[in-house]
């Protein structure tokens, strides 16, 4: 459908976000039976939304930023 966009929610505060507007980060989680044992057992890597204001509070735009220039143009 034209015009309508699927809501994502907020993983920090719960607002309903269109996922255009929404700022997607990647997160690693790691499991195994010693977090700070070098050797994960499992690791996964998960997306997670959050709206415009909860990523500017929590510093994602210049995390970003900062990857973008140490890996060129691909971000």
């Amino acid at each position: 459908m034209r015009g309508k966009e699927a809501l994502v929610t907020c993983d920090n505060c719960g607002r309903k976000t269109p996922r255009s507007k929404a700022v997607a980060d990647e997160r690693s989680i790691r499991f195994g039976a010693e977090q700070k044992e070098e050797g994960a057992r499992y690791m996964s890597r998960r997306k997670v939304y959050y709206c415009i204001s909860c990523a500017k509070h929590k510093g994602i735009f210049e995390r970003k930023k900062a990857q973008a220039a140490r890996f060129g143009s691909r971000y």
